[in-house]
């Protein structure tokens, strides 16, 4: 870890942000030189009761981040949910950063940055010129998806019970997933040593699996048979719509399907494990974890 130093995390109650904080942290950085930024405060308490500094701000209201952020911060941008409006918050971020003149501004942006070609990408590119373009020293984290996200271990219960992964995604196709505890780590290291300004990290897994290989994972670990199953675009649509996904991000979620099957998110280049110093943790140990929490 370099001298002293000061850092600011938007979204900081969230899964990924609570994680960088905690690593932060562990890795010798005083509470409070750690800015919690977050629109709730009820939400922050257990962060501040740890020392973190809370600064509550809200991505829609550019004034409430008045303050924020200090010329010597190191800023992580967690990129918003809010799909189809998270340009314009990242923008508020970005400015505010700008006006105080930051030493660095880290973004979580999407694995394979100007190489990936469907619409969850666009917002990203976006934000990722707006940061070049306010002359800022950046790091981009060019995250793959976690394999604790909704669709894979994050509804273990779920797939286990229906006994099925039910998606657009063809048997041989990989990804190369990691949790977000390893993408966490990866940005508090970024943050807390030299040498990542002005770069782009390409961050995934070191194993890309297929839906067949996870599916045998589970049944292994878990005792029931999951199996996966392959629908049509249409039909997984159709279901999403059916489960109460609004049309457009139904599209969306389809899209990731088919970028899947052409290969778009199955890259290893072994970034990831280069900056937190370790292998990336198997879809194997992060099933077993799903488990255990399941049944705790």
């Amino acid at each position: 870890m370099v001298g002293p130093m000061s850092i600011a995390i938007t979204g900081a109650t969230g899964q990924l942000g609570r994680l960088v904080i905690a690593d932060l942290l562990a890795a010798g950085v005083p509470a409070d030189q750690i800015t919690a930024v977050a629109r709730d405060r009820d939400k922050a308490a257990d962060l501040v009761a740890r020392g973190v500094r809370l600064h509550v701000a809200d991505y829609d209201r550019p004034d409430t981040f008045a303050g924020a952020f200090r010329p010597e911060d190191r800023v992580l941008l967690i990129s918003g949910t809010d799909l189809g409006r998270r340009t314009a918050q990242h923008a508020t971020v970005i400015d505010a950063a700008k006006a105080a003149g930051v030493a660095q501004l880290a973004y979580t942006s999407v694995f394979g940055g100007p190489a990936a070609d469907f619409r969850l990408v666009a917002e990203h590119l976006e934000t990722e010129q707006l940061i070049r373009d306010s002359g800022l020293p950046y790091t981009f984290l060019r995250n793959n998806w976690y394999t604790d996200a909704p669709q894979f271990t994050g509804d273990l219960a779920g797939i286990i019970k229906r006994g099925a992964i039910v998606n657009s995604v063809f048997a041989d196709s990989r990804i190369a997933t990691a949790p977000r505890a390893d993408y966490a780590a990866a940005a508090a290291v970024v943050l807390t040593s030299d040498g990542h300004l002005n770069k782009a990290y390409e961050l995934s897994g070191d194993t890309a699996w297929t839906f067949v290989e996870f599916a045998a994972e589970v049944t292994r670990l878990s005792g029931t048979t999951v199996v996966h199953t392959y629908v049509p675009p249409q039909e997984q649509k159709a279901t999403l719509t059916a489960a109460g996904v609004p049309d457009s991000i139904a599209d969306i979620l389809v899209e990731v399907d088919d970028a899947i099957n052409r290969g778009k998110l199955a890259g290893t280049p072994g970034e990831l494990s280069r900056l937190i110093g370790r292998p990336t943790t198997p879809i194997a140990d992060t099933i077993a974890a799903a488990l255990a929490s399941t049944s705790s």
